[in-house]
């Protein structure tokens, strides 16, 4: 457990907890194995910070080579080295063949095959032959061994990836702060994050807590190890007892999914029921929470049975509720009836007493406005309930009126002398990461208006933001777009929420997916698709057309019970259009969250560099495929007018065909939502950095160069207490400095 917890500190803050304990320097032996390590560390682009390598050199060698082993199993599966990359073409990306010579000598050896020319040379007759059934297509005819001794070593280069580690504290402090981070966090978390939150809550359940738990899910979690351990829960909605009785069925304490409700000993039915009893007590009003869950609450009730329990009549109540045997009317209704009579002052009136539901109403409650009094009682509303609403909410409408722009600033007042605005198009992305676009048809919000509650947006956030006496940015993180949900994001290396946009820079982009399957033959294909200005297809790559100008299909692999890789090797140079995609697309078999584990990434590499079709030190991004739907888009690359490439951040899922995606197939689709995430703007870093108004802020590349993450040469950190905003942790940092990457980029959330 203890090695698990550790796992999640260096994979979570790239910090190495040191054991406890003060060594004497006699007692140091381990300068040797220090310098092993970080030369094995450095094979696949990680290295101890100075402090780090000094700190460790003074441990026992046995000490160190423990350490060692441990971080280095961490590391390379962070950056998705823990599997063999193998390629269907042992010398990829050389001498890959033309698509259609490649298929006929497949053939070809089918008809040499004893087993296998009748059934080929049946379905020749017919003119069409089944790739699939050809013995020497799709399954690799080569070791990885063979794949290794057929490559030259790679050449280093400067431009190789390098994350550094950083010296923690104790295991106990480093777990006890990833606790109180996770859990205290302003943005709901990711799949994988709120997994973490569970191991460490149930760690930490006697320890220190944080002060609040903003977000319901996260809170389901804490509560699910607070129940195993015999704390008390914190509870103070009906539903966060429901999303505690997910959690105890391995189901979706998001709520988005339906949880089948297993069935639960006394100790927990006892529980659940007086935790819900005690929040309608305190507040019947609380009943109305039920109707939002009917269904769900009316399935729990039937695991719980609260007739048995006739001292906790509150309880009962709620589930007489959900059967509908008793009226509570939820909020929501009432502000639905209002607006429907078109009373809009009464519906603001209503919603003042939930700040939350008033700013995500903001939109609609404008439109239905048919006086400027009206207006002006909306916009009033939300200055007053501003201070009272969560950041992240506020942040969110705030990039919502942002993108509110394309002709939809004419006053309302004179709507009817304004020329039609040129149609605009609505991107939609669920917490799962289904995408959809469809074209906007709401009518024009009030300019006044919508820049005045701009205005109140960025006044209220300001406040909010801390002041740092001098703010130290890295440019390179001043596009990365702000996590106000982790559910927008996969887990993995170097990944970034949906909407940033990143410099890449290198002459040689290759692109990898890995997966393995579970129980069922599984066919992942890795494709690119190649767009215009007009996001009209120029070309692809896939296993139906393995080269082209730009580059090399690795081959297609159609089975994966131990495991298999797929690659694209692209010349940026020579890439035609202005917008790469690369896609995943299952063909057959297990789904993305069915396979036993998969995973995405991409490489830059020079035009000299040699070395395997998988280098670890060349990796700038392995993101996990876990959402639902047949076709992945992880990101897209976007070529600005300077002629620079830029990856710009997807995490989208489409929900494909049942099977047989190709991307042939889905080349319209995939335009259309990467036109609409495109021409979509999000708040990012430079946002908030320009809110914050630091006395001195300074634009700092680090002592090696961008992201400052490491090496010689440039201009040293300043020698004072610092905000570091960055992409990395630079060395030679004041030691009390604050330092934000995206590992912990949610804490410029405010609350």
């Amino acid at each position: 457990m203890a090695q698990h917890l550790e796992t999640l500190v260096v994979r979570h803050t790239h910090r190495l907890p040191l054991p406890a304990g003060t060594l004497t320097a006699a007692d140091g032996q381990g300068a040797d194995a220090a310098r092993q390590f970080d030369a094995a560390l450095m094979s696949v682009g990680f290295k101890l910070s100075a402090g780090l390598l000094e700190h460790l050199s003074e441990l026992p060698e046995a000490t160190v080579v423990a350490t060692a082993a441990r971080t280095l199993d961490t590391v390379r599966a962070m950056v998705g080295d823990h599997v063999a990359h193998n390629a269907y073409f042992i010398d990829f990306p050389a001498n890959v063949p033309d698509t259609f010579e490649f298929w006929t000598w497949c053939i070809a050896e089918a008809l040499a095959d004893d087993t296998t020319r009748e059934s080929t040379i049946a379905q020749l007759s017919t003119g069409v032959v089944d790739l699939l059934t050809l013995p020497t297509y799709g399954n690799y005819r080569h070791t990885y061994a063979e794949l290794l001794a057929a490559h030259d070593e790679l050449i280093a280069a400067a431009g190789d990836r390098m994350t550094v580690l950083h010296p923690g504290g104790t295991l106990d402090d480093e777990i006890t702060a990833l606790y109180l981070a996770l859990a205290g966090s302003a943005t709901p978390l990711g799949e994988e994050a709120l997994a973490d939150l569970g191991a460490l809550a149930a760690h930490c359940v006697n320890g220190p807590q944080p002060e609040a738990i903003p977000v319901r899910e996260n809170r389901a979690v804490v509560n699910l190890a607070r129940l195993d351990a015999g704390a008390g829960l914190l509870l103070d909605t009906a539903t966060d007892v429901l999303r505690l009785a997910c959690a105890l069925s391995n189901g979706d304490v998001t709520l988005a999914e339906r949880t089948r409700f297993r069935s639960f000993s006394r100790r927990v039915r006892r529980a659940l029921l007086t935790g819900l009893d005690a929040v309608i007590a305190e507040n019947p009003a609380k009943l109305a929470d039920i109707t939002a869950h009917r269904e769900a609450f009316k399935r729990l009730g039937e695991r719980l049975h609260p007739h048995e329990y006739p001292r906790l009549p509150h309880a009962a109540e709620a589930f007489a509720v959900a059967r509908g045997e008793q009226e509570a009317r939820s909020f929501d209704s009432r502000v639905e009836e209002l607006l429907r009579a078109d009373d809009v002052t009464a519906a603001v009136r209503l919603l003042t007493a939930a700040p939350g539901k008033l700013f995500r109403a903001l939109d609609r409650l404008l439109r239905a406005c048919r006086t400027r009094d009206e207006r002006d009682t909306v916009v009033s509303a939300a200055e007053q309930a501003a201070p009272h609403t969560a950041g992240r909410v506020l942040l969110s409408v705030r990039e919502h009126l942002h993108n509110r722009t394309d002709g939809n600033h004419a006053d309302a007042d004179n709507a009817a002398n304004t020329p039609p605005a040129a149609p605009t198009r609505r991107f939609f992305a669920t917490r799962l990461g289904r995408a959809w676009v469809t074209g906007d048809a709401r009518p024009p919000l009030p300019a006044a208006e919508r820049k005045h509650l701009i205005d109140v947006l960025d006044a209220e956030l300001r406040r909010r933001l801390p002041t740092p006496e001098h703010l130290l940015i890295d440019p390179a993180v001043l596009d990365v777009a702000l996590p106000l949900s982790g559910k927008a994001s996969a887990a993995g290396l170097g990944v970034l929420p949906r909407g940033s946009l990143s410099p890449v820079d290198g002459e040689l982009l290759r692109f990898f997916v890995y997966w393995k399957q579970t129980s069922h033959t599984t066919d992942f294909d890795l494709s690119a698709l190649l767009l215009d200005d007009d996001f009209r297809t120029v070309t692809w790559l896939s296993y139906t057309q393995l080269s082209e100008v730009e580059g090399e299909h690795s081959g297609d692999v159609t089975n994966a019970p131990n495991g298999a890789s797929e690659f694209i090797n692209l010349r940026l140079g020579a890439a035609r259009g202005s917008y790469i995609v690369p896609q995943v697309n299952i063909y057959s078999g297990e789904g993305f969250e069915q396979v036993e584990e998969s995973f995405f990434g991409y490489m830059l590499r020079e035009a000299e560099q040699q070395g395997l079709p998988f280098e670890p030190r060349t990796v700038r991004v392995k993101s996990d495929l876990r959402g639902p739907g047949k076709v992945a888009l992880p990101l897209a690359f976007v070529r600005t007018p300077d002629g620079r490439w830029h990856a710009k951040w997807l995490h989208l899922y489409l929900q494909g065909s049942p099977d047989a995606n190709r991307v042939e197939g889905n080349r319209v689709s995939v335009a259309t939502l990467v036109r609409g995430i495109v021409g979509r703007e999000y708040l990012t870093v430079r946002y908030l950095a320009d809110l914050m108004a630091a006395p001195t802020t300074t634009l700092w590349t680090g002592p090696g160069g961008a992201g400052g993450a490491g090496g010689a040469g440039g201009n040293p950190p300043p020698p004072g207490p610092v905000t570091y905003i960055g992409l990395a942790r630079p060395e030679g940092l004041h030691p009390d400095s604050v330092v934000i990457t995206p590992e912990n980029l949610r804490d410029l959330i405010p609350a």
